[in-house]
């Protein structure tokens, strides 16, 4: 696989999805996702309520270059679209930046981010935090633009349960990621230099989410593949505006 294809040459050479029973084997929800719970991360401990989800392997890949800056946000404008618990919340905070939108459409894990950041970051001179329960980006307060967003969708392609809140965290597919990045580019949202940071592994179709980057005039690019070897590859991918922009500030 060419890691630095794009454009066409990169959809032509992603997975297709795995078969439909092994997606669904591979996704089958914990039973305790309507107990409350907790999750330990770094150091710190985060309390689980119930609906909400603990983060799995793939949403760490995004944590850890969250806290290291391996994906910046120290002194950006950074959106965490489906904060969950809000560990990547907390993360950008201690690295330092500039304004963190927390997005999820769940009410009760916008609940738990903001519990948290306020816990574990609190008040940042030069950090505004900006909580908001969100369809995609609905809330966002007009004229916002983004340095970095980041987001672990849930795009598998099977549905897996007809709990709504499995549904809600892992297997809305595709569709959502057509209005993700619609929506970026009807509201403008990236700035100059902007960057998405979203992950998704071949439990998704990679093919339709990329085909809808472009659609958008954005131009993907995979940032990291990681192998679990047992037939899943998940892929970061970083995407940016297809031709660089001129005007406007960091």
């Amino acid at each position: 696989m060419d890691l630095h294809a794009i454009g066409q040459a990169l959809v032509e050479q992603l997975p297709p999805p795995l078969p439909a029973d092994r997606i669904i084997a591979l996704n089958q929800p914990k039973a305790d996702v309507h107990t409350t719970r907790s999750y330990e991360w770094n150091g710190w401990t985060f309390d689980v309520p119930p609906g909400v989800f603990i983060p799995g392997w793939t949403s760490r890949l995004i944590h850890e270059r969250v806290l290291d800056g391996r994906i910046e946000t120290r002194n950006l404008r950074y959106a965490a679209m489906g904060a969950g618990l809000g560990v990547e919340a907390v993360a950008a905070g201690v690295r330092g930046a500039r304004e963190i939108h927390a997005l999820d459409i769940h009410p009760q894990s916008v609940a738990a981010a903001t519990g948290h950041y306020r816990r574990l970051v609190g008040e940042r001179p030069g950090t505004t935090f900006a909580p908001a329960v969100s369809d995609v980006f609905d809330a966002l307060p007009e004229g916002v633009r983004l340095d970095v967003i980041t987001f672990n969708p849930p795009a598998v392609s099977q549905t897996v349960s007809e709990d709504p809140d499995v549904v809600r965290n892992v297997c809305v597919g595709a569709p959502l990621l057509a209005k993700f990045f619609a929506q970026i580019a009807e509201k403008d949202l990236l700035a100059p230099g902007g960057e998405i940071h979203l992950i998704a592994s071949n439990t998704a179709d990679l093919r339709a989410l990329v085909r809808h980057a472009l659609d958008h005039g954005l131009s993907p690019r995979i940032d990291h593949l990681h192998d679990w070897r047992d037939g899943v590859l998940t892929f970061l991918f970083r995407i940016t505006h297809d031709t660089p922009r001129t005007g406007g500030e960091r």
